[in-house]
């Protein structure tokens, strides 16, 4: 399968039947105008975004589409018992069944055990549909990095792998990555840095050289380059951005947060998105970000049709060459 250099995101929107609804209906027109790359979690929209997809990868071939989910984040109902208290249900749905104790939590609010994590992809497979997910995220592992140091965090990190590679062995999913937020952006000695080179150590480690580790996720956009501009991976002795790191490594990238949540489009000057022959600032943001090399697939949030009507443009237009993709940036 061809995946698409767009994807769409699932991130935003309130939890109502409406926003479920549009859902839908956004997947299955962005399916109809080529795209073919969808991501969504198990915490967004208290679990409904994955079930709005479901609903819409009931009428599409199970071989024309790829979707990535996440865990890590505790999924908090979309329509919590006012008469049972957030510590009450965290007994009922994670304590009392033995899959999550309090002591397993940072902050309060994320977890990366090998029996939670297998406990979060039953639910994303059940709201999803499918068999088999063809990419599974730890979602944001940089939460834990300070709480544990880093010693302790990549010995979590191996365990968390080495359970990725048995849903890859038992059939429920295809590959693993990261899903990051600062992770990989920030440079090595700064709080949440991540190494790549010590995720992939921790990959050879829990699945041998044929591990599954195939992909990473972070953002890039106008206003945040970092993936693009800064050195901050560590390889072989030589300093590389994420994205070239990743390249150097044989990875595949989703980046994120590719328009910003549309903040990013009210920076942009008069005239940016004709120069580049484009219509809208929306086109002109993502096709910086889908044209940067290293990038797979530019995911943005697109709860409605209408959106991906306007988005889905610009996977027909060639992508930015490197010398103008340089001159964004003088």
């Amino acid at each position: 399968m061809d995946l698409s250099t767009l994807g769409l995101g699932t991130y935003l929107g309130p939890a109502t039947d409406a926003a479920d609804a549009a859902y839908t209906e956004a997947a299955g027109a962005f399916f109809a105008a080529g795209g073919t790359v969808f991501d969504t979690a198990a915490n967004y929209r208290g679990g409904r975004s994955e079930r709005a997809l479901g609903a819409a990868f009931k009428k599409l071939p199970r071989d024309g589409f790829f979707v990535s989910t996440k865990a890590g984040y505790i999924p908090m109902p979309d329509a919590p018992d006012p008469e049972e208290g957030p510590r009450a249900w965290f007994h009922r749905v994670f304590e009392a069944p033995g899959i999550l104790s309090p002591e397993d939590l940072v902050d309060g609010c994320h977890a990366m055990t090998p029996r939670y994590l297998a406990h979060q992809l039953e639910l994303s497979r059940q709201a999803l549909g499918l068999e088999t997910v063809d990419l599974f995220h730890l979602h944001n592992p940089e939460q834990q990095l300070a709480h544990l140091g880093p010693e302790a965090f990549y010995a979590m990190i191996e365990r968390a792998f080495e359970a990725c590679e048995g849903f890859v062995a038992a059939g429920k999913i295809r590959a693993y990555g990261v899903a990051t937020w600062n992770g990989f952006r920030v440079p090595p000695g700064q709080e949440g840095h991540l190494s790549l080179a010590g995720l992939l150590g921790a990959a050879v480690d829990a699945g041998g050289r044929d591990h599954h580790f195939r992909w990473i996720q972070l953002p890039l956009n106008l206003a945040m380059p970092e993936a693009y501009l800064a050195p901050t991976q560590p390889m072989g002795g030589t300093a590389m951005t994420p994205l070239a790191a990743a390249q150097a490594a044989g990875l595949s990238v989703q980046t994120s947060a590719s328009i910003m949540q549309a903040r990013i489009l009210r920076q942009l000057p008069d005239g940016f998105a004709e120069a580049l022959g484009l219509q809208t600032p929306a086109q002109a943001a993502l096709q910086f970000t889908r044209s940067c090399p290293g990038v797979t697939t530019a995911l943005c949030g697109m709860g409605r049709a209408v959106h991906v009507a306007e988005n889905v443009a610009v996977m027909a237009a060639p992508k930015l060459d490197p010398i103008a993709l340089g001159s964004l940036f003088g």
